[in-house]
């Protein structure tokens, strides 16, 4: 419990608890049938793409020279490398995702004309949101998965931080990386020097 508490006391954590819930209690009030069920399947296909395209090509892209994008990546992901256990740089701010989420919202809504799409898209990609924020807080912070694949994705995780940056993107679920060849056998990947320093790739 001492970890949940931690967990949920982080602001930017509660703010999306909050907004989950609240559509969530909108998309069932609003539905008209089971259909509603489709567009919050694909909200959480939409956010586990999300999260291995956005980590692999955005997060991890050659520092930029402008400042002001540079202290952006450095705040979103570059920061994280460097201090991978310092809780507050473990959790997406909420001004980076709820943007993009009310964005894909309000086109849900202007495609369909169906509001309950519109929340129900949110819906499946703000709980996906959360879920990936947890398995992430798991991977860094002294907790024991309680199953083989947690613990599984739990050292995953570890590889590409102590590892080498450049595979297993993927926090919640290798699938992706799989797929698009950036999971491979730890013994059989070198050791990167850019790990914990991902501003010196450039």
């Amino acid at each position: 419990m001492k970890y949940v508490k931690e967990f949920f006391s982080v602001k930017d954590v509660a703010m999306m608890s909050a907004t989950a819930f609240i559509s969530v209690v909108l998309m069932i009030n609003y539905a008209k049938s089971a259909t509603v069920l489709l567009p919050f399947l694909i909200g959480v296909i939409l956010y586990i793409l999300s999260e291995y395209l956005t980590h692999r090509f955005i997060f991890h892209m050659k520092s930029p020279r402008h400042p002001f994008l540079l202290a952006l990546m450095k705040r979103l992901h570059y920061d994280h490398h460097t201090d991978p256990n310092n809780v507050e740089l473990l959790f997406l701010p909420i001004w980076y995702s709820l943007p993009q989420m009310f964005f894909v919202s309000i086109i849900t809504y202007i495609l369909s004309d169906e509001v309950s799409y519109a929340f129900a898209i949110y819906t499946g990609l703000s709980f996906t949101l959360l879920y990936y924020e947890w398995t992430h807080y798991v991977a860094h912070r002294p907790i024991q998965p309680r199953t083989r694949f947690g613990k599984w994705m739990k050292k995953i995780h570890m590889w590409h931080h102590f590892k080498n940056e450049n595979y297993w993107f993927g926090v919640t679920n290798p699938s992706l990386d799989i797929m698009f060849g950036t999971f491979k056998n730890e013994k059989d990947v070198p050791r990167s020097e850019t790990a914990k320093q991902l501003l010196n790739k450039r």
